[in-house]
């Protein structure tokens, strides 16, 4: 039964792939609209610069702002469970002191 079901799926996927294929004709894409006024095309620099580096800087920039900004504390650091932190154990040492 499941080789019969994975076929059926197979079967329409395929057909859904190729409908839809059929459907968006890239050969419209020739003909202008009305009130259709493209701008002129990008360089390649400017691309690789818009789709590339800019995206590249703000993650730096984001990165930069959360590792600057990190206010956690070494007591709230996820340990495996029967182990103690640096500053849990001195705290203890003190106390029993």
């Amino acid at each position: 039964m499941d080789k019969k079901n994975a076929l059926r799926a197979g079967a329409l996927a395929a057909g859904t792939t190729l409908m839809m294929l059929l459907m968006s004709s890239p050969a419209l894409a020739l003909t202008r609209d009305a009130g259709d006024d493209p701008g002129t095309g990008l360089s390649v620099v400017e691309t690789l610069g818009l789709y590339v580096l800019a995206p590249l800087a703000l993650f730096a920039i984001i990165a930069g702002l959360v590792m600057v900004l990190d206010r956690s504390h070494p007591d709230h650091l996820v340990k495996t469970p029967g182990t103690k932190t640096k500053a849990k154990a001195k705290v203890k040492a003190s106390a029993k002191a």
